[in-house]
């Protein structure tokens, strides 16, 4: 047994664990594990500092978990879009690949909680339908592991998931999405990134949210998943109490960028059931892009996004810089609110004209009729929505 593997072993997840370690009461504890159980490794049991931190509300139980009346089972309805089982297909050229359930460590903020903490492993033969759809969708070009942690697999198990996907030559991109470099980089091992290199072009997502988990343990796994050549990219949560802030936030991009690790993404929190307490506004998110921006290099800023509620995919927010436009010129302000006037040119094809719009129903799923807009950027929703009704 390898060391990570023992670490899982030895995690804090039973009801008495979570009783004598943090001193919750039996019955919520009771009510807690049974909505979704725990799982803390040694590892980043040890990065708490003082109870309620940001590394202690990621992965501790809490009650207001069971008061959650207002979240969803599969917010971004990924078992609506799957056409077979282990499969997501949202977009157009990739798709995403669910390997196992399992995680290293489960975090209380967790989308796909329905999905994760089945301990029943998968097996290849059970991948089949899976592997097989992607032979037969042609358009898919990247595709992305996840679970669960993919990380969670034998080094052979992973492999041959990885081999086999190697086989249907309209693939070209193979992602994993993982959270062990941050949680349990003990994973991170010569022996796996050796079999990672051997199938160029690998890319891990990973998922850093604050400061405190960028330790010499984390960051050796990064340089070695680098040095192996797999290219690292982070993708952080928007949570109230664990990085809500733009000091926070400024420090855990630059820590990133230091190691080598690209931030890729900032998603608001996900409207799941059992997490909405983690959910800030939507200002405070763009006022941490408009704090961040200019005051740090573009390398350090990632996309600040929501995965649209209904499984809208995911969609780009920043604050507003445009203050005006005409066919003659945009005015804009930059990162020290000073204004300037960028004069536009006449195309001659008017491509702005092509622009479809579509308003969707997250409660019902139903969307209504694109309509075509002159200009994006002076697009009246209110009109449109009511001309639509």
């Amino acid at each position: 047994m390898e060391l990570w593997q023992q670490m899982v072993r030895d995690s804090v997840h039973s009801v008495d664990q979570l009783v004598d370690k943090f001193g919750l009461d039996r019955k919520v504890a009771e009510d807690l594990d049974e909505f979704f159980q725990a799982r803390i490794n040694p590892y980043y049991l040890n990065l708490i500092r003082y109870p309620g931190d940001p590394i202690w509300l990621q992965c501790v139980p809490d009650k207001q978990e069971l008061n959650d009346l207002d979240g969803f089972e599969d917010p971004l309805k990924e078992d609506e879009m799957s056409p077979v089982p282990n499969i997501t297909h949202r977009y157009p050229d990739r798709a995403l690949f669910l390997t196992t359930s399992q995680c290293g460590m489960y975090c209380r903020f967790c989308t796909r909680k329905r999905k994760v903490g089945d301990s029943e492993k998968i097996s290849m033969k059970q991948l089949e339908s899976a592997f097989k759809y992607l032979e037969a969708h042609t358009e898919i070009r990247d595709v992305i592991l996840s679970g669960g942690d993919p990380l969670m697999l034998t080094d052979v198990m992973l492999e041959k998931i990885i081999k086999r996907l190697r086989t249907i030559p309209h693939i070209e991109i193979i992602r994993i999405g993982s959270k062990m470099p941050c949680v349990l980089p003990q994973r991170i091992t010569p022996k796996l990134v050796d079999m990672l290199k051997k199938y160029h072009p690998i890319y891990v997502n990973t998922h850093f949210n604050h400061p405190w988990e960028i330790t010499p343990e984390s960051t050796k796994a990064c340089e070695m998943l680098v040095n192996a050549g797999v290219v690292v990219g982070n993708q952080s949560v928007l949570m109230k109490g664990v990085n809500d802030n733009a000091e926070v936030m400024r420090e855990l991009l630059i820590k990133l960028l230091k190691i080598r690790v690209k931030p890729y993404y900032l998603f608001m929190a996900d409207e799941t059931k059992g997490a909405t307490h983690f959910r800030t506004s939507i200002d405070t998110g763009m006022e941490i892009i408009y704090k961040l921006r200019g005051h740090i290099s573009g390398l350090a800023i990632p996309h600040f996004v929501i995965d649209a509620p209904g499984g809208g995919g995911k969609i780009p927010i920043l604050p507003q810089y445009v203050l005006h436009r005409d066919e003659d010129r945009i005015v804009m302000r930059n990162y020290k609110n000073e204004v300037f006037v960028y004069r536009d040119v006449k195309e001659s094809k008017d491509l702005g004209n092509k622009i479809p719009v579509e308003i969707s129903d997250k409660k019902n799923g139903d969307t209504k009729s694109p309509k075509n807009f002159k200009d994006i950027t002076e697009i009246k929703m209110t009109e449109f929505i009511s001309s639509n009704n």
